[in-house]
């Protein structure tokens, strides 16, 4: 009885995202909400690359990693809203497991590479304010390339670690997973293997993850801090505050996010569904439009592009 009472991963076949807790009338309402956010993360993201590839004066260090950080926005956003919004409407809300399975290794991807891209511009960020002179040189097309592909390899080996550990686990009978997508925390709930080996490699995997990127982000803007203090020029001040003030915005709403539902307890699901939700969905939304609102280069070649497809049009 114990063994049929027991299924091993490679017995499931699927899992039953349960989402929200919510009474049945107000999935129409969570489901227009995930479509309007949907629908806001594909135009500001779209919109931000066609910005970037077609206007020639955002040709720059800094603009190839906000493209960058549109393409990854847009696509991990995209890993978990259209299955979500399906399951509002659907009455099976199950996933398949290779579904599952291709949901957190994707997603675990996207968003870990997005940590390390936020420490490449803040190290970009650092040399404009710090080295300008030498700025053309250090950030070189080739490296700033090799810190993109760096930032995707490190996601990508953290990805298969964490997907391998969690898909290694034998699986209880429930096939519930209580989240709106396949993530590490619920899938560990349904799991009848001790965990304790696998919760010390997870931390650990996040230490090495999380720790870098916010010392390399804290240690860049305390010497562009003390490099701005000793402008004497208010409108200097003022503009270099402005090339950063984007960036801090999309690193304090990304891992808010983060570090609020890691440090959730596991008896308060619901919670840790809001967290996801602001940085799966809302920091996507956000981050276009951050970088517009305060950056007037995006502006005028935002007012450019459309002045364009009016004369097209």
């Amino acid at each position: 009885m114990g063994d049929r009472g027991t299924s091993n991963h490679s017995e499931m076949t699927d899992f039953i995202l349960a989402g929200f807790r919510v009474c049945p009338e107000l999935h129409i309402l969570f489901f227009l909400l995930f479509l309007f956010v949907y629908a806001m993360i594909l135009l500001g993201n779209v919109g931000m690359m066609a910005i970037i590839m077609t206007d020639p004066r955002l040709n720059t260090p800094m603009y190839f990693f906000l493209g960058n950080l549109s393409f990854i926005d847009l696509f991990y956003s995209s890993v978990i809203a259209p299955k979500a919004m399906i399951n509002f409407w659907s009455e099976n809300k199950s996933i398949s497991f290779a579904g599952c399975v291709a949901q957190l290794f994707l997603f675990a991807l996207f968003i870990v590479t997005e940590g390390f891209l936020l420490a490449a511009m803040a190290y970009d960020r650092f040399i404009a304010i710090c080295n300008p002179l030498l700025y053309s040189v250090q950030m070189s097309t080739r490296f700033c390339t090799q810190l993109v592909a760096g930032s995707y390899f490190c996601g990508c080996i953290s990805s298969v670690i964490q997907t391998s550990m969690t898909f290694t686990l034998s699986f209880c009978a429930s096939r519930a997973v209580d989240h709106f997508y396949c993530d590490s925390r619920p899938l560990q709930r349904l799991s009848c293997s001790d965990l304790f080996i696998h919760r010390m490699i997870s931390f650990s995997l996040s230490c090495i993850i999380i720790l870098p990127t916010i010392i390399v982000i804290i240690v860049s803007y305390v010497y562009i801090v003390s490099t701005v203090l000793r402008i004497h020029s208010t409108e200097g001040r003022k503009k270099a505050f402005s090339t950063c003030s984007s960036h801090l915005g999309a690193v304090s709403v990304l891992y808010g996010a983060v570090f609020f539902m890691y440090l959730t307890p596991d008896r308060f699901p619901e919670l840790s569904k809001v967290a996801s939700l602001c940085y799966s969905l809302v920091t996507p939304m956000l981050n276009p439009l951050i970088y517009s609102l305060r950056n007037k280069d995006v502006q005028e070649a935002l007012k450019k592009f459309l002045e364009k497809k009016n004369i097209i049009l």
